[in-house]
């Protein structure tokens, strides 16, 4: 059977508004994507769209807001293909960390003091502060499971040491924002299985570059935001549904029970936000040409995580190979996202982000919110250099972002 193709980086970028920007007369090259990726036209019309035909509250009996259930359905849609669920699995919110704090009050609900709870060193505050507060409030106990600073990898024996009779949450990230490190999901998950602990999973690095798998993974639920996959500011858990319909969340009493993941979604939500998530979706499944659905998305990403392995190969060998430079986190070829993290020697990350935006490169820089990672590499509070490639990043890309390095790295930024 003959592999449908994936539209080429060029013909990709046409499809970008933002990558026509120009900064000190050149062509800026954004390599902010792990902090908000830029957005297709698509998503700005489905947005601008939304806002403008169809605006108005939702279970009404008037054209515009039985037109907001039509579109909010079919987000749901579109979301399942991508995350791997049913559509009355997934729920909307503001963001991955309101969710998860919802979350946390629900799963909270029923432990107990002494109940223990697993969160990794290497995640996003995203995915230790809202589990760390459920245990304050419920007298739980936390258990932090770190990771080696030399290659950025969790330490898998001491996540298995810290499950036990007592566990009943293991939050885990399925890849770090900070260092692009991916993890073994599905054995922690199978470790979490074993004492009947519920897990969580932060998706939210994860999901703009390995396609979202939640029956694969095996977690109860997960959560990633759509502005890191070409999308607007909204944030997307999904869950299993026996697990999401037995959660004493909490909720307004006239609320909706069903279906499962709309007991998660408190108020009248980012109805605009949530047309350009779809929006996004369906502009990834476009990027293979006769090909639709989960069928398309899995096309892209297989094509779209080898593009960003070229491009990590020659970022990381490129940096490695500039005195005064040193990279954090696995080295291509093993399990990470096309995000690098770097420092370099006599030069804050602020300084360094500031030189590179003068060549019209754009990098994010601190901690990310990865604090406990960047107080373990002994970076604090100066923090990281981060870059990360997109569908849109270009080799030509990657060479001036190495370049410019190199400059500020030998005095001549």
């Amino acid at each position: 059977m003959v592999r449908e193709p994936v539209l080429a980086v060029e013909e990709i970028r046409r499809a970008f508004p933002a990558l026509a920007r120009v900064h000190n007369g050149r062509p800026v090259a954004y390599f902010d994507g792990p902090g908000g990726t830029q957005v297709p036209q698509a998503v700005v019309d489905a947005v601008s769209t939304y806002l403008v035909r169809h605006n108005a509250n939702t279970h009404w009996e008037y054209p515009t807001s039985a037109e907001t259930d039509a579109i909010i359905a079919e987000a749901r849609a579109a979301m399942a293909d991508f995350l791997g669920c049913d559509p009355d699995e997934v729920a909307f919110g503001p963001n991955m960390t309101t969710l998860t704090f919802h979350l946390g009050r629900a799963v909270g609900r029923q432990l107990s003091p002494g109940d223990e709870v697993v969160v990794t060193d290497l995640d996003h505050h995203a995915n230790i502060d809202p589990w760390r507060a459920m245990a304050d409030e419920r007298g739980a106990v936390v258990r932090r499971v770190p990771f080696d600073p030399a290659r950025g990898t969790l330490d898998v024996r001491a996540l298995e040491r810290s499950l036990g009779p007592r566990t009943r949450v293991v939050a885990i990230g399925a890849a770090s924002n900070a260092l692009g490190t991916i993890n073994d999901v599905r054995h922690a998950v199978e470790l979490a299985r074993g004492v009947g602990a519920f897990v969580f999973v932060d998706a939210v690095h994860y999901a703009p570059h390995e396609l979202v798998d939640l029956r694969r993974l095996g977690c109860d639920a997960l959560a990633c935001s759509a502005y890191k996959f070409y999308g607007p500011h909204v944030g997307i858990l999904a869950g299993r549904r026996e697990v999401l319909e037995r959660l004493p969340v909490p909720k307004l009493q006239p609320a909706p029970e069903a279906p499962p993941a709309e007991r998660f979604e408190t108020g009248t939500q980012n109805h605009e936000g949530i047309a350009g998530a779809a929006a996004a979706v369906r502009f990834l499944e476009s990027l293979a040409p006769g090909l639709s659905g989960r069928a398309a998305l899995a096309r892209v990403f297989d094509v779209l995580a080898e593009r960003g392995a070229q491009l990590v190969a020659r970022m990381w060998n490129g940096l490695g190979a500039i005195r005064g430079i040193r990279l954090y986190g696995p080295p291509p070829g093993e399990p990470r996202t096309p995000t690098i993290a770097f420092t370099v020697e006599g030069h804050s990350s602020a300084a360094v982000a500031r030189a590179l935006a003068r060549r019209a490169v754009f990098v994010s820089h601190g901690d990310f919110y990865a604090t406990t990672v960047v107080d373990r590499l002994g970076l604090s509070p100066e923090g990281l250099v981060r870059a990360g490639c997109a569908c849109y990043t270009t080799e030509e890309e990657v060479e001036r972002l190495i370049a410019g390095v190199a400059a500020i790295a030998g005095g001549r930024a």
